[in-house]
């Protein structure tokens, strides 16, 4: 929940003039504004031919209707938005989104032609009494197992522990490896291996220029979510720029 429409117009704006096509390279981008700014940000990066794809934070279940304050996947759909983060650690604990809900909000972005970025994690008591696997397991496979196993292979799952959220603390890569590890083979057991290959596995949580590269260089890791680094135009093109070349 951050910049109203003018300094998000004025932060893309930033954005576009400093990303160049080599910059991205093999990388795909998709930058996340609250819903009053999507319109002002889509305006700037089309009127740019910038290689940024245009993302929600969230959605509503249904497509309209008598919900008040809610947000329709169509209407995001229309301003051409491709990317629909769902089940976000904050959405989880300071909103009481239950597993269920964000399988249904995932089935509601797939039925619009969007993509899901679907974010599971631990909490910090979970990780220290050692149940990241299981939580891992029981938010992974309920979004799995809610679509069909080929809308498995075009999802994002983002791993998020929520202990290293906005607090500076980012796992290791040997940490977060092993959980996008585990993500992986939770994901083969519910929709099988050729969904588990192909599936996007991300990692967030404190990200920043300095710890990309070798977050990317573990094989089970396949891209970032960026929380606060986003807000800065330079940082986010460290961001950028340390993920080509790691994939490169």
């Amino acid at each position: 929940m951050n910049f109203d429409h003018l300094e998000a117009i004025h932060a893309a704006q930033d954005m576009t003039l400093r990303l160049q096509p080599s910059d991205a390279g093999p990388v795909d981008i998709s930058i996340h504004p609250p819903f009053t700014d999507l319109r002002s940000v889509q305006t700037v990066i089309e009127k740019e031919g910038a290689p940024i794809a245009l993302g929600a934070q969230n959605c509503a279940v249904e497509d309209s209707g008598a919900f008040t304050g809610e947000v329709s996947p169509v209407m995001l759909a229309r301003l051409h938005v491709e990317y629909v983060i769902i089940g976000h650690s904050e959405r989880r604990h300071l909103f009481g989104e239950t597993n269920e809900l964000v399988a249904a909000k995932l089935k509601a972005v797939l039925r619009n032609g969007m993509t899901p970025i679907c974010c599971v994690g631990e909490t910090v008591d979970e990780r220290d009494i050692g149940l990241t696997k299981d939580r891992l397991s029981e938010q992974v496979e309920s979004a799995v197992k809610a679509v069909p196993r080929e809308s498995v292979a075009g999802m994002v799952i983002a791993y998020e522990p929520v202990w290293a959220i906005g607090t500076g603390q980012a796992a290791t890569p040997e940490d977060a490896q092993e959980a996008c590890s585990w993500i992986r083979e939770v994901v083969a057991r519910s929709a099988g291996p050729e969904a588990a290959v192909q599936v996007r596995i991300q990692y967030g949580g404190s990200v920043n220029p300095a710890n990309t590269e070798s977050l990317l260089r573990c094989p089970d890791i396949d891209g970032v979510l960026v929380g606060g680094a986003s807000l800065d135009g330079a940082a986010f093109l460290g961001i950028v720029r340390a993920a080509a070349m790691a994939v490169r």
